[in-house]
């Protein structure tokens, strides 16, 4: 599955230079001299994440493992060292056990290739401390912003020690809660990842369809929300603060009514004395056919917001260009 799907995305974007053996995406133009390079990845099956966000602005590369499957530190190494040069590469990294081992393995192979790599772990779940695939907080859609916002600053010509540092502000800024409606199904497994009565949603579900906070009676988007973002107020308080927001469906809900859920959050928000100063809406981080909704805020600066509005250019995002 993922070997077809990456010949679909080698024939939708010719631009990207897609090894599917090899199971690498990276960007047309890589290496950039002098550039901090920025490789991520993980399992597939969260489609954009994260083959679709490399390009001009975001990720150099990425390394697409099977689905909910942790790349090899073969293949983080091969995407490592077909975009990194002397100013390095920064690795992020869901926290997910296999992903986080995979990562640091592949760093140390770098090293012995004269690559230095800065790992920042991305962490913003705030649902549980511990998972079924995660020692400590899960990393989900806040992903995104820590691949645009330290993307772009790479892009600026910044040097390796300032974008992890930004990254990992980033990701400290950042906090994510999710709800599922229905499970997904993984292919090679042929049955859902979990079960849901009818009528019934996940609280706090993880991109995997691992279990979440708990299980309740299924509520109307302003209800999602509600519990969503007083989860995440709970731990990162809102009030007076300017923040960007992604409203983003699990794979499997429909555009109008991630808009519905949208439309409370600037609600909930409102209500809280919070602001959104940029809003981004749409099925970014799935889990594969998955109904459901994951919020995610970064409590923005200035600075920060200058690196989200600078241009990008990838298959899956882009603007300013």
């Amino acid at each position: 599955m993922v070997a077809d799907a990456l010949r679909g995305l080698a024939a939708a974007h010719p631009s990207l230079r897609v090894d599917v053996e090899g199971r690498t995406v990276v960007r047309a133009d890589a290496p950039v001299a002098g550039k901090v390079a920025l490789v991520s990845g993980g399992g597939s099956g969260h489609e954009p994440l994260h083959a679709g966000f490399v390009g001009f602005g975001m990720l150099d590369a990425a390394a697409p493992g099977e689905v909910f499957t942790s790349p090899t530190p073969d293949q983080i190494l091969a995407a490592t060292l077909a975009v990194a040069g002397e100013a390095g590469a920064v690795h992020i990294v869901k926290n997910y056990t296999g992903d986080v081992m995979n990562f640091k393995m592949a760093a140390e192979l770098a090293d012995d290739e004269d690559v230095q790599v800065e790992q920042v772990v991305v962490d913003d779940d705030v649902a549980v401390v511990d998972s079924t695939f995660t020692a400590g907080r899960r990393g989900t859609g806040g992903t995104l912003f820590v691949e645009k916002i330290a993307g772009a600053m790479a892009e600026d010509g910044a040097p390796l020690a300032a974008v992890a540092e930004v990254a990992r502000e980033v990701n400290e800024r950042t906090r994510s809660f999710g709800v599922a409606l229905s499970p997904s199904t993984v292919p090679a497994a042929g049955r859902p990842t979990f079960e849901l009565a009818e009528g019934e949603m996940e609280l706090g579900i993880g991109i995997h369809g691992e279990p979440g906070r708990e299980r309740v009676k299924a509520g109307t988007a302003r209800e999602i929300v509600d519990a969503s973002l007083s989860a995440i107020d709970a731990d990162m308080p809102l009030r007076g603060e300017e923040l960007l927001v992604l409203v983003n469906g699990m794979g499997g809900t429909p555009l109008i009514e991630q808009y519905i859920a949208a439309g409370a959050v600037s609600d909930w928000l409102s209500d809280h004395s919070a602001r959104a100063v940029r809003t981004l809406v749409g099925p970014f981080v799935t889990s594969l056919e998955m109904a459901g909704c994951m919020v995610s805020v970064c409590r923005i600066t200035p600075e920060l917001l200058q690196f989200w509005d600078a241009p990008v250019e990838t298959s899956s995002l882009r603007w300013g260009r």
